[in-house]
């Protein structure tokens, strides 16, 4: 079937008024989206659901941050709620959803959900299979994903996800057919110019920050995942054995079993240089990246691994791990460790610390990789996905 405008509504309802992970992927996708609207002959809906706090105090309105956009569809239920009705009576609200979705061809379910509708098309974005590959670092809310993700997929004429090395783990895990799968890398949300228009010494007077000494930095919400603690061993070490001058600065929400984690800095020596900065503004945090030593992620396992992307577009000199996603966006332009050796990870700070020409390498590595990405190539990539079923 040809249609001369397609009609593609977008599940927003992982942004808030400050988006990370998911919600800030989905904010500069629906961005890029708008963009290309009248050359792609794409009319762009917005579905959105509130929290189940807002939706018991009567607020399910859009974010702020939404409201500039038309064709705003409110689906008046809670995530909780209609979960429920996916896992035990999927039949039951599909008509009334699609109902309120009015002219939709597409729905692009971006929460892990979609729903059996009748004349409604899906295509499901699935980010990585952590619930599957690494289940002792999730929680139980996220363990649930997997039952409900293959029921959905029964319905999905198509799924997006964000690196080659999620798109194997689906066909492996989940059976979901590969000419049906669409990659869509990531970008960043920084670009190259963005530090030229910050003011600095506002932003660090604003911080309280003492940025006179070097630090070693990571980016991430602050859960096992990420492998936080062989960083702290890492920089323990660095600091015992070769007394380095470094501070450690770990920056991010508080995720779900991070207590070890601030154990360990409790328990540093060096625990007065570790500091955990939590949700920073875009500005600051891209301060960080600009003035780090080195930027250090050794993540267990990522569907895409952004922080690595942004580190390399702010200019700052990346260790990462060899595993999953990482190799995919880091190319040449990072040294790769083994995120299971705290040895190789500090042994590979002190490479970075000690060898300026190196250092410097991998920040021009770095920014030439960074280039390779961008959000209006990640929407095109998904407009891909959208016509394969139209």
């Amino acid at each position: 079937m040809i249609l001369l405008m397609l009609k593609v509504t977008v599940d927003v309802t992982p942004i808030d008024a400050k988006p990370s992970g998911v919600g800030l992927y989905v904010f500069n996708l629906i961005e890029s989206l708008s963009r290309l609207e009248t050359s792609e002959s794409l009319k762009l809906g917005l579905a959105y659901q509130p929290r189940l706090k807002n939706w018991l105090e009567g607020n399910s309105d859009f974010p702020e941050n939404l409201k500039h956009y038309k064709n705003l569809y409110k689906i008046p239920l809670p995530v909780r709620a209609t979960n429920l009705f996916i896992d035990y009576l999927p039949t039951f609200i599909p008509n009334y959803i699609e109902h309120a979705l009015e002219d939709t061809h597409i729905f692009h379910g971006t929460n892990y959900t979609v729903y059996p509708y009748q004349k409604i098309q899906n295509v499901i974005s699935i980010y990585d299979l952590s619930c599957i590959r690494c289940p002792e670092y999730v929680d139980s809310v996220v363990q649930q994903y997997t039952k409900r993700l293959t029921k959905c997929l029964r319905w999905t004429g198509a799924v997006i996800t964000i690196s080659e090395s999620s798109k194997q783990d689906i066909i492996n895990y989940l059976n979901f057919p590969a000419e049906k799968i669409f990659v869509t890398p990531l970008a960043s949300r920084y670009n190259p110019e963005f530090l030229n228009k910050l003011n600095p010494d506002q932003e660090i007077q604003n911080c309280n920050f003492d940025f006179s000494k070097p630090y070693l930095l990571f980016v991430s919400t602050i859960e096992p995942r990420k492998n936080i603690q062989s960083i702290i061993k890492a920089f323990n070490w660095l600091k015992q054995n070769h007394k380095i001058d470094h501070q450690l600065v770990l920056i991010g929400r508080k995720g779900w079993k991070y207590a070890p984690i601030f154990e360990a800095i409790q328990s540093s020596p060096w625990k007065h240089e570790i500091h955990h900065l939590n949700y920073l503004s875009d500005e600051l945090v891209a301060l960080f990246y600009s003035k780090a030593e080195v930027f250090v992620y050794p993540s267990h396992y990522e569907g895409f691994g952004l922080p690595v992307l942004e580190a390399m577009t702010l200019g700052a000199p990346v260790v990462a791990s060899n595993t999953s996603s990482i190799p995919e966006v880091a190319g040449d332009a990072a040294i790769l460790i083994d995120p299971d050796d705290f040895m190789q990870i500090a042994e590979a700070l002190l490479k970075v610390i000690s060898d300026r020409q190196l250092r410097q390498d991998l920040i021009s590595k770095g920014k030439t990789r960074a280039n390779l990405f961008s959000w209006e190539n990640t929407a095109k990539k998904t407009l891909e996905a959208y016509k394969s079923i139209s």
